[in-house]
């Protein structure tokens, strides 16, 4: 599922990752959206808490690879590294929050399309 050329869930991945089993991707996918760990990051990130928020954007990176979902998990490397070295560029919080709230976008069509 991908909007402007940007690969937000590689659905075919995605599948394979689960064995062809379609509906339980669907549901790791519904329990990726109700995942509280984005509003924990970027308020860690705001606090200067880095060793919390390398912890937090870890566990999105791991999540976005597991379920395929290319752009979040490209963006969560990024966002990691300059976590881990303390030096979050400006900006790039609030870009990761695009990314990942399109990213919720385009796993809702994925589950209307296959849900």
């Amino acid at each position: 599922m991908a909007d402007n050329g940007i690969i937000y869930v590689d659905i075919e991945e995605g599948r394979k990752r689960v064995m062809g089993n379609t509906k339980l991707y669907i549901k790791l996918l519904n329990k990726f959206k109700a995942d509280p760990n984005l509003e924990a990051l970027l308020a860690a990130v705001e606090k200067t808490d880095y060793e919390k928020a390398q912890g937090l954007v870890h566990t999105i990176k791991g999540i976005a690879a597991n379920l395929s979902l290319t752009e979040l998990y490209k963006q969560s490397v990024e966002f990691e590294t300059q976590i881990k070295n303390r030096e979050v560029k400006p900006g790039v919080p609030e870009s990761f929050k695009t990314c990942f709230e399109e990213t919720i976008k385009n796993v809702d069509k994925v589950i209307v399309q296959y849900g």
